[in-house]
């Protein structure tokens, strides 16, 4: 198994704090938002035979299995990362697999640069995502029921807000929340300025429910992302929950430090929160206009101690183990690759010793035998 060096990225949302807490290192003063691990082109992990690309790349069926090489390609279909959200992410939707390839080719097909700040497929594939709490996690995931994002709406006593509680009440669900949120992107920018501008003004004087409202227009005033945030589910997780992030449901990270997993893929349709390119038509396309519970997970035990965060999908598989005592050992040796990576304690992985932070890449098939005291997280594929 190989001893991962990983690169740490540094967008402006991220915790000063959070990770290098985590690695037991001093801050450097600047965001650190995420850390990558993995074989993404944009930030690949370093090992002692290269970059994973690179060694991938080398003998796909080696390092990855023949199963996964045939399921997915020569290539890890996984992105692992931890990541340290000290203000809001943007509020946001991912494609399906079909979307991601349509749109994909249709862009390709305009002749618009990957690196366009207007292009918003990087890739024909899909990114369902896992995050799984190390700390508490604030959160935005899928749209409340329309009568109660009424009724929060309302009580704000913001008059310019009133049209928009009026929509809501109406019939069918999905068709109001597409009307209310089509209304939201689109409203003159200077009249929703004020709009926002109001609603954080009585955000901060109500508090409970409305603080976390307050904080997002506290990070981005005047952005109709605040009023579009409202519409959606806050959900707050403990250590050790999760929420699962399909295709089309909206959502955002607001404060806290996570385990993320998800598929290989950059393609992002924006609804707010962040300055980058808003595409309102190719947004509304895309979002699934339905109510919905968050449903958070928490992970199934098996016997061999392995708990594992159930997901419909097979480009990654999220388990940990809680590793109580340094005198067991487990052998983990699956027929796929495999992260491995420590949060707390330290955790013996082969000739490695992990400390929080710190992972291996094991190739399909290598023997992986674990022991330590402390919390190993598992990221590998179905195949």
């Amino acid at each position: 198994m190989d001893r991962l060096d990983n690169t740490i990225r540094p967008y402006a949302w991220g915790s000063p704090t959070a990770i290098p807490h985590l690695l037991g290192v001093e801050p450097t003063g600047e965001p650190q938002a995420e850390m990558w691990m993995g074989a993404h082109p944009g930030a690949p992990s370093r090992t002692d035979r290269g970059t994973l690309v690179e060694v991938i790349d080398a003998d796909p069926e080696k390092e990855l299995g023949p199963a996964a090489v045939a399921r997915f390609g020569p290539r890890l279909p996984f992105l692992l990362k931890i990541l340290a959200a000290g203000a809001p992410l943007s509020l946001q939707v991912h494609p399906d697999l079909e979307q991601a390839k349509e749109g994909y080719a249709d862009e390709e097909r305009r002749g618009i640069p990957v690196d366009a700040p207007h292009r918003n497929y990087k890739d024909a594939n899909h990114k369902p995502e896992l995050i799984c709490a190390l700390t508490e996690f604030d959160g935005l995931c899928g749209f409340r029921d329309p009568l109660q994002a009424a009724g929060l709406l309302d009580d704000l006593g913001v008059a310019s807000l009133k049209p928009y509680v009026d929509l809501l009440h109406a019939h069918p669900e999905d068709a109001a929340l597409r009307e209310v949120l089509t209304a939201i992107l689109t409203a003159d920018p200077e009249e929703m300025s004020r709009t926002v501008a109001e609603a954080a003004t009585a955000c901060t004087r109500l508090g409970g429910a409305y603080a976390p409202y307050a904080d997002i227009a506290h990070h981005y005033p005047g952005d109709p992302g605040v009023i579009a945030a409202m519409l959606l589910n806050h959900v707050r997780l403990q250590p050790g929950e999760a929420l699962y992030l399909g295709a089309g449901v909206p959502h955002a990270y607001l404060n806290g430090l996570g385990v993320e997993i998800m598929a290989n893929s950059d393609n992002v349709l924006r609804c707010g929160l962040t300055p980058k390119h808003v595409d309102v038509p190719e947004l509304l396309r895309i979002v699934r206009f339905q109510p919905s519970d968050p449903g958070v997970l928490r992970p199934e035990a098996s016997p061999d101690g392995e708990e594992v965060y159930e997901t419909p999908i097979d480009e990654f598989r999220l388990s940990r183990y809680v590793l109580p005592e340094a005198g067991t050992a487990h052998d983990l040796t699956r027929p796929t690759p495999q992260i491995l990576l420590c949060t707390a304690g330290t955790v013996r992985a082969g000739e490695h010793d992990l400390t929080p932070g710190r992972s291996v890449f094991v190739p399909a098939g290598e023997k992986a035998e674990v022991s330590g005291t402390g919390t190993l997280f598992r990221a590998t594929v179905v195949a």
